[in-house]
């Protein structure tokens, strides 16, 4: 008799452990995909050499080493009219690259009187290939890939920005 009790006893345990374990997988919450929103910060304008306005985007403004690093990381879109431009503390050679960015992309590259000097475009997507600006740059501005072609923008082109409060 003692057999059975025991026998019971360690049967009855393991049900409720195995209940607990059912219970406790059930409560796993679902990890849900990082959403990076668009975070307009400052206004660009797009202009030919000539000054005549081509485009004027909202931007984020990449100007520390952190923002500088991400870029558009992780997103999965971005507006026809926006854009991100990163900005530098010195003109020099740059060279991004892709990695973790899941939208093609135009990379614009600007020197320190804010003219267009070269251009990376359409930029595939988790890339890892070095895209050089072949010139010395100060800025660099992302846009949708097939937008530097669709507006027409040229060496010599300028950009203008500024802040929003």
């Amino acid at each position: 008799m003692r057999n059975y009790v025991f026998k019971f006893v360690i049967l009855a345990g393991l049900g409720i452990s195995f209940l607990q374990f059912q219970s406790c997988k059930e409560e796993q919450k679902t990890i849900k995909p990082l959403v990076i929103e668009f975070k307009k910060e400052a206004e660009l304008v797009l202009k030919t050499a000539n000054d005549s306005i081509i485009k004027t985007l909202d931007i984020e403004i990449a100007d520390d080493e952190y923002k500088t690093q991400t870029g558009l990381m992780y997103r999965d879109e971005m507006g026809e009219l926006q854009g991100m431009l990163f900005v530098f503390p010195d003109e020099d050679l740059r060279s991004f690259y892709m990695k973790n960015t899941h939208i093609p992309l135009d990379i614009i590259y600007i020197d320190a009187n804010k003219k267009i000097v070269s251009f990376q475009k359409n930029a595939q997507p988790n890339n890892e290939s070095s895209l050089p600006s072949n010139v010395p740059a100060k800025y660099v501005l992302e846009i949708n890939a097939g937008l530097a072609d669709q507006w027409q923008l040229a060496v010599g082109d300028k950009i203008e920005y500024s802040k929003v409060e």
